[in-house]
């Protein structure tokens, strides 16, 4: 049965509701409003929820701005779903990949920080000329927030040839850059990172793609000294330019790309803003997913608690205070796989917001199985404990397609599921009577 995989805990969320009894649409009793947790530590709790184990539990997130008070979720006892999705073939095959990079909160100093107490002029180079503004700082910046460069922007405090300027500035060759005093992370010294080869998908002089497991950050941040493009730059020296493309979230497994050209990355990045990529993921949520099909179209609002940590919400209803900051985010679901307690969707994202599948399923009252941030704690908690011991979250970035920076040629690529979620689907399938 089900709930010995699960565990005995997890059999508490369906109380009174009889073993294979699902009604369309039921969601676990712990289900989330607004992509935010009704249960879980409280926020000021210490533990960084980006190093948590699936089964340790969530930290509570705080109200954003302009949030009201929400009644709980109004998910139903009953049994969820499961769906499983299928891996779409590829014109060519995944590996294995690593790394991931977390953005740094800081108040007081401590020993990982170095304050930079006077104004830095940066001259652009021939490499940097025609990157954006933002791009450039972050590159330059190390260690420091995105949130930090952006507001540093707008404040006026960056400036080109002492000249006003925007996040979208294009820079040229010969440009200085003034960047006012800043607090950000102590680089940490070359010899310290261990150089790694990851699991490389596709690879030629102009791009890398690798399939990052879950658990690495795609590069260094805020308690974390290193990530995948650290160690694949010590694991390659005679690379002239290794940049990330994009991002995944530490705890996401997938499809990651890397440039190995400026002009590469500056094509690429432009895909992506233009949305002319496909992003598709393989996500296990708890419960049934009613439709076959769906598309979710929720703004997002990105905020920073008062723990320091960053969160995402759901702004559905354009009378919350917050609706003119939320951003628009649309999600594509569909149903590969439904089981009684659980379901395998593959999610397509036409934006690429932070925690956007994340914070988008757990609206709808479905959150990822192993979600640490937005997902049930007590039934993550059981799975981890349980037999399958399953204490990652079941999030994938399965099918890459995109346009090549240089041939024009159309790419497909794709990754297939990692073990331990083969595993977990097919445990699953034999407790819950699937396939």
């Amino acid at each position: 049965m089900a709930s010995s995989i699960i565990g005995a805990k997890a059999r508490k969320a369906a109380p009174g509701t009889a073993r294979g009894a699902t009604r369309s649409g039921d969601a676990p009793k712990r289900a989330f409003q607004g992509g935010v947790a009704k249960s879980g530590k409280a926020a000021g709790s210490r533990a960084a929820p980006a190093e948590r184990r699936a089964g340790s539990g969530p930290a509570k997130p705080p109200r954003a701005p302009g949030q009201q008070a929400g009644k709980p979720a109004a998910a139903k006892a009953g049994v969820p779903v499961k769906a499983q999705a299928t891996n779409a073939s590829a014109n060519v095959n995944a590996s294995q990949s690593v790394g991931a990079k977390t953005s740094i909160a800081a108040a007081a100093p401590t020993p990982a920080e170095v304050l930079s107490p006077q104004v830095r002029l940066l001259t652009v180079d021939e490499g940097s000329e025609g990157q954006r503004l933002d791009n450039f700082l972050m590159r330059e910046l190390k260690g420091a927030p995105k949130t930090l460069v952006y507001r540093i922007i707008r404040s006026g405090e960056v400036r080109i040839n002492k000249g006003r300027c925007s996040a979208d500035s294009r820079l040229a060759s010969g440009d200085v850059v003034r960047v006012p005093p800043l607090r950000l992370a102590e680089k940490s010294d070359d010899s310290d990172v261990p150089g790694r080869e990851f699991p490389v998908v596709y690879e030629d002089e102009h791009l890398i793609v690798v399939d990052k497991p879950a658990g690495v950050a795609v590069h260094g941040g805020s308690g974390v000294s290193f990530g995948v493009i650290e160690q694949l730059r010590r694991a390659r020296p005679q690379a002239k330019f290794l940049e990330l493309v994009h991002r995944l979230d530490k705890e996401t497994s997938g499809l990651l790309m890397i440039a190995k050209k400026r002009s590469a990355l500056n094509h690429l990045q432009d895909q992506l803003r233009e949305r002319e990529t496909g992003k598709r993921y393989a996500a296990l949520v708890w419960g049934r997913w009613a439709a076959s099909k769906k598309v979710i179209d929720v703004p997002l609002l990105k905020f920073v608690g008062h723990d320091g940590e960053r969160w995402v919400r759901a702004v559905p209803h354009s009378h919350d205070p917050a609706a003119e900051q939320a951003k628009r985010s649309i999600s594509l679901v569909r149903v590969t796989e439904a089981l009684p307690q659980h379901s395998l969707l593959e999610v397509t994202i036409k934006t690429g917001r932070t925690h956007q599948i994340r914070v988008h399923l757990a609206h709808e009252g479905h959150s990822i199985v192993g979600d640490p941030k937005y997902g049930d704690f007590e039934a993550n908690r059981a799975l981890a404990r349980g037999p399958m011991r399953f204490d990652r979250m079941f999030l994938h970035a399965k099918e890459l397609r995109f346009t090549h920076p240089a041939s024009g040629a159309e790419l497909t690529l794709t990754a297939p599921l990692p073990a331990s979620c083969e595993n977990l689907l097919l445990a699953l399938r034999k407790a819950e009577g699937g396939r």
